[in-house]
Order: C-alpha cells, then sequence, then structure tokens
C-alpha cells in the first residue's frame, strides 16, 4: 500500500469512491486548517468535503450532508501514529 491517500473517498458502500481497505487502515481530515472527524466525504482535487449534519437522517437512513469548499489533507492515521512525537520545548 501507498503512503498517499487516495484523491477522493467516500464512507458509503454504494459510492464508486468507497474502499474498504482503506476505511479500516484509516484515514484522517485537515480541513481549512483544522481535524475533522465527521467527513463523509472528500476530495482533495476539487477541494471539498461532505460532512454530517448533526444526527439527522435522510428518508432512507443516511446521514444529511452539506458540502463545504476549502482546502483538503487527507492522511493515514497509521502512519501519524508510528512517527514517534518530540518535546521540543527543551525542559529537563
Amino acid at each position: 500500500m501507498t503512503d498517499t491517500p487516495p484523491d477522493r473517498l467516500c464512507n458509503d458502500p454504494r459510492s464508486k469512491f468507497h474502499d474498504e481497505a482503506l476505511l479500516a487502515r484509516g484515514i484522517g481530515i485537515r480541513f481549512n486548517g483544522q481535524e475533522r472527524t465527521n467527513v463523509e466525504e472528500y476530495c482533495v482535487s476539487e477541494g471539498w468535503v461532505r460532512t454530517a449534519v448533526g444526527r439527522s437522517l435522510d428518508r432512507r437512513g443516511r446521514p444529511i450532508t452539506l458540502k463545504f469548499m476549502g482546502v483538503v489533507k487527507p492522511y493515514f492515521l497509521d502512519t501519524t501514529a508510528a512517527k514517534p512525537e518530540s518535546d521540543s520545548s527543551g525542559k529537563s
């Protein structure tokens, strides 16, 4: 597997952009500089994310989503957990 997340990924198994192996590995999203945990779908090249709106569901039982435009930076959670964090504050 590569360490570069795909350009587009979706949580919905009915979508052609759904990839169970990548989702099982864990994907983190930074959107406009903030960590987002409620992202249902993203596209880096087009610069948007779809996020769930509260706990509201549509008539088919899927979360209601809104599309937000901005800077999308996906990353794999397992590669960030493997990196040791160093304390650069200089305190001993």
